[in-house]
């Protein structure tokens, strides 16, 4: 997902977003986050982070694994401000600072959006009945 909110539009946060996710897939071979469907995608992404990426290649330096995180992060004021300062750090890793990220240790903890998932699907599940309401209404009145 490209860490845009409800309601807005894209901008040079959300392409640093969508950046930092595509070099996660690149150097772990995995998507940050995961599900059947796209609103329990974007519900994963609000709800929990994602495995770090020296977890699933050891290889990726702690430099490299922030500058991940700082480009994925859920707060666009947090996130690089430009892709000139993304690319920078890219360029010199060893110039960047490791932050001691909770992601890094509470990524095991995943919730799951029960309430909201229930909700969603019984919603999804009334909306051919209200269509089906609504037409037989109009019928009646015609």
């Amino acid at each position: 997902m490209g860490g845009l909110e409800a309601g807005e539009t894209g901008n040079e946060a959300t392409d640093i977003y969508a950046l930092g996710v595509m070099l996660y897939e690149m150097l772990t071979g995995k998507v940050p986050f995961t599900g059947p469907n796209a609103f329990i995608i974007m519900n994963d992404r609000l709800l929990n982070n994602p495995v770090p990426p020296r977890e699933l290649d050891p290889s990726i330096s702690p430099q490299l694994q922030e500058i991940i995180y700082r480009a994925m992060e859920r707060e666009p004021a947090k996130r690089y401000p430009s892709a000139r300062e993304f690319a920078h750090d890219l360029e010199h890793q060893d110039k960047v600072g490791v932050a001691a990220r909770d992601e890094l240790t509470n990524w095991k903890d995943r919730k799951q959006p029960r309430t909201r998932q229930v909700l969603f699907y019984v919603a999804l599940a009334l909306i051919p009945i209200v269509i089906f309401a609504i037409m037989l209404w109009v019928a009646k009145h015609t």
